[in-house]
Formats: C-alpha cells, structure tokens, sequence
C-alpha cells in the first residue's frame, strides 16, 4: 500500500503520447498548482509548484485526446523518483507522479475553445452521456477501478447539400 497523492492543477504543456514496445501507451506532461496565502504581516504570498507526471495505457491516450496545455485536472496517483544519467555523464533524479486516476475539470465550453483553438477535430466516444469508462486492473493490486472520463461534446460540421447533387 502506498500513499496516494492528490494534485489538481493546469497542465503547463501539451500531453507527449508515445507507445512503447509491448503497445502500451505512455503519457507525459507538467501541471502547475498554487497556494496563496497570507504572511504574518498581511502580505498576499502565491507559491506555485510544477510536477511532472506519467499515465499508461488507456487513460493516457485519452488524456492525449482531449488536453491542452492549459487543462484543468485532478490526478491521483503515486510520487516516484526518476533517475538516470545526463549526456554529461552527471547522475541526475527527479519526482514525478505516476497517476492512478485522472479527472478532467474544465467545463464543455473550456475544452471546445481549446479544441477549436488547437485546429483539431476529436471525435467524442459514442455514448449518449458523453463520457468514456474505462476498468483497469494494472498497478493496483489486480483489484478493477472504473475511471470516468468526461469527453467534450464534438463539434459536427453542417453540410449543405443541394438535393438534385445525389447521385442516387
């Protein structure tokens, strides 16, 4: 068992979706949260953290999907410590969050103007609500969680066609 951190926050760059080998997808990116607060003199202070993450299989192609850089989310999950040596030879580490479970919290308008904004269409998952669940049993003790993903609403183009075009 282990202690499961809770992080909600913006995500300061795109999603980076790559597939390793076995076919499993790989979702890296950073998001940024804030704590304001007040000093003992009354001065407003805002300390800002950056963490970057990592989310596998299923959850990260949707996170790919339908994310910018700017999304609001809560991710939970796991610190790890990453480590490895530079080009310089220099061991380097650093902690990531190793996400369990992603919620996305901007509203449908938020993430249609940046799905506008990024000149791509994504089409939604086809349910009449909307949302895509997913069950999982990796990384968790074999037991299955049902993650909620809420899609944005996918924004259908209208054709005009003039009825005597038809060929049929």
């Amino acid at each position: 068992m282990y202690n499961k951190i809770v992080m909600v926050g913006n995500l300061t760059r795109d999603i980076e979706l790559r597939y390793i080998s076995s076919g499993t997808a790989i979702a890296k990116s950073a998001i940024a949260t804030s704590y304001k607060y007040k000093t003992a003199s009354g001065e407003q202070k805002d300390e800002v953290c950056f963490l970057d993450f990592n989310m596998f299989g299923r959850s990260a192609e949707v996170a790919n999907q339908y994310l910018r850089k700017g999304s609001k989310v809560l991710l939970e999950g796991r610190l790890v410590l990453e480590q490895w040596t530079a080009q310089d030879g220099t061991n380097r580490s650093k902690h990531s969050l190793r996400v369990d479970t992603m919620k996305m919290m901007d509203s449908k308008a938020d993430s249609q103007n940046m799905q506008n904004n990024s000149n791509s269409y994504n089409s939604a998952p086809n349910q009449s609500n909307n949302s895509y669940k997913d069950t999982q049993a990796n990384n968790n003790g074999g037991r299955n969680e049902q993650k909620v993903y809420k899609a944005p609403e996918p924004k259908i183009p209208e054709i005009d066609i003039d009825e005597d075009e038809i060929p049929f």
